[in-house]
Formats: C-alpha cells, structure tokens, sequence
C-alpha cells in the first residue's frame, strides 16, 4: 500500500520525497493551480532584493558610522517582507500539502525559518527598546541575514530539485 503525505510524520517525509519526489501529481497540480505559486515567486525576489540592499546599507553603516537611518529602514522592510513571504508560504503549504507549515517536503526549510523570522523580530525588539545600542543592533541583523541566506539556498535547491524531478531527471 502507498503511504500519503496524510499517512506520514515529518520522520518520514525525506524517505516519502525520496521514492515519490518532492511532490506527488496532486500536490504538483494544487501547486500549479494556487495563486499562492504565483504570490511566492513574486515576494521571493522582491525579499531577496530587499535584503541585498539592506545587507549594503548594514555593512556601509558598520565601517564608517553613516546611514543609520536607511539601514534600520531597510532592516523593518526586509522584516516585513519576510513576515508577508511567511504567512503566504504558510497559505501556499496548505493549499499544496494540506498544513499550514512543516509539511514533511519543506520541514527543515521552514525550520529553519522559524530561526530567522526569531533573529529579525529580535533586531525589532532590540530596536524599540533601545537595547544592544545602534552597533550591536547592526550585528543582530547580519545575524539574522547569514541566517536568512542560509535559509534562501535551502529554498533555491529545493525548488531546483523539483524542477529536475518535473523533467524526469531527479
């Protein structure tokens, strides 16, 4: 009898997604029929880029002193778009494998997520108390970005391995 992504755990999820792939044919067609595909493969790029701009204006603030401001604005836009991209991405997992997050196809990625969402809304509460001061809050959010880009790798070679597997060559 074959197991369904109903009948498994997250234990079991890597062997499911081994034999069958990172989707089944219905998850692959709910995938392809949400517009949460289409919403995440907007915000995706538009956080990266946020991000990009932000990791500028941290690093160019941590050598010289200069652009607080634009680099404490771009951190709360990279945040909120990360937020926004979470709550989507929580949308989109129900819509394709039927819960809200930690379906055992993107389990560590959203793992990994709860990790950075926790580092960015530790920079926010470090800002608006006031805490680790200007410097240590700049060093907060690099911690938060490494993380985010570790976490963005983890998404970008997931999505490469379903696109091999939809071309037979995973």
């Amino acid at each position: 009898m074959r197991k369904t992504m109903d009948d498994i755990g997250a234990g079991d999820g890597a062997a499911l997604a081994t034999r069958v792939g990172l989707y089944t044919p219905e998850q692959r067609a709910r995938r392809d029929a949400s517009v949460w595909t289409l919403v995440q493969g907007i915000l995706a790029p538009l956080q990266f880029l946020a991000f990009a701009i932000s990791l500028v204006l941290v690093l160019r603030y941590l050598a010289s002193g200069d652009g607080y401001f634009a680099a404490t604005l771009s951190i709360l836009i990279k945040t909120a778009l990360l937020l926004t991209i979470m709550v989507t991405g929580a949308i989109w997992e129900k819509v394709v494998f039927g819960q809200y997050l930690l379906a055992p196809a993107f389990f560590w990625e959203d793992v990994v997520s709860f990790v950075v969402i926790a580092l960015h809304l530790a920079y926010v509460a470090a800002l608006m108390t006031g805490a680790l001061g200007a410097t240590g809050q700049m060093w907060l959010a690099l911690a938060a970005y490494a993380t985010y880009a570790v976490n963005a790798a983890q998404f970008i070679l997931k999505l490469r391995r379903a696109r091999l597997q939809s071309r037979g060559m995973a």
